[in-house]
């Protein structure tokens, strides 16, 4: 491994336990009670907050609580029930067709491989991810949005493919850690390191971001303690001086 690499490797160390001190709960915002509720909620979610999904499974639930009635459902009944995720026409065709697949090809039962997941309509490696490490305990690292943003914001990667993010994440961290470091990350980006206006000075990896606004970006350690100091100290001098030279010439006008 190259000394950049192992650098890049030490700081997604870091990172991970710091959002473990931050964020001791990993949480999924995604309300569910099974597999297939949180299969339905993350194919809804694709271009939807949480919240919206969260807003409508319970009535989606309420009137398909399993993969045999969504798979025999009327699609216009269920496009009213999801209509306000946007896309609602193509989610409530994955919706039904995922039902019907599990059904007839998994006995019911949503299946834990990744190979298996993406082959369900509406179903990408994010959302199998999601699946393996939140219901299943398996490894697995969800690379959406806010993941993709932070890690290159990070300086973990400089990727924009999800599934290649995912691999390079991957191979820096242990397999049990995947699920969870997504999810703290995921929580992460949405509460302090905002897409438009990330508040860098509410941020515990301030200090080891590279894509810090403050001034102190890319400062760690004792380094960045001495210059934090040198800077208080010259800052309060220039004080002092721009404090005396207005007396000095007011003086010099009331001669």
């Amino acid at each position: 491994m190259s000394a950049k690499k192992t650098e890049i490797s030490k700081r997604a160390t870091e990172v991970l336990r710091l959002l473990k001190s931050e964020y001791p709960v990993a949480i999924c915002e995604l309300t569910h009670e099974s597999a297939f509720q949180l299969l339905a909620a993350t194919i809804l979610s694709a271009q939807c907050t949480d919240v919206r999904v969260n807003m409508v499974t319970p009535a989606l639930f309420d009137a398909y609580p399993t993969p045999a009635k969504l798979a025999v459902a009327d699609a216009a009944h269920v496009e009213q029930l999801v209509r306000s995720t946007g896309f609602y026409q193509t989610k409530a065709k994955n919706l039904i067709g995922m039902a019907s697949q599990v059904m007839t090809r998994f006995g019911g039962e949503v299946p834990r491989e990744i190979e298996d997941l993406v082959t369900l309509p509406g179903v990408g490696r994010k959302t199998a991810n999601v699946l393996r490490s939140v219901v299943f305990g398996l490894p697995g690292l969800p690379v959406d949005t806010h993941v993709g943003r932070l890690s290159r914001r990070l300086g973990l990667t400089k990727l924009d493919d999800a599934v290649k993010v995912e691999y390079e994440l991957n191979a820096m961290l242990p397999p049990e850690e995947w699920g969870e470091f997504s999810l703290r990350l995921i929580l992460h980006g949405r509460r302090v390191c905002d897409a438009r206006k990330p508040r860098c000075e509410e941020c515990l990896l301030e200090s080891l971001c590279p894509s810090s606004t403050l001034p102190t970006k890319k400062l760690t350690g004792k380094t960045a303690t001495k210059k934090l100091a040198h800077k208080a100290a010259t800052g309060k001098a220039a004080t002092k001086k721009s404090t005396k030279k207005p007396v000095k010439k007011t003086k010099a006008r009331k001669k």
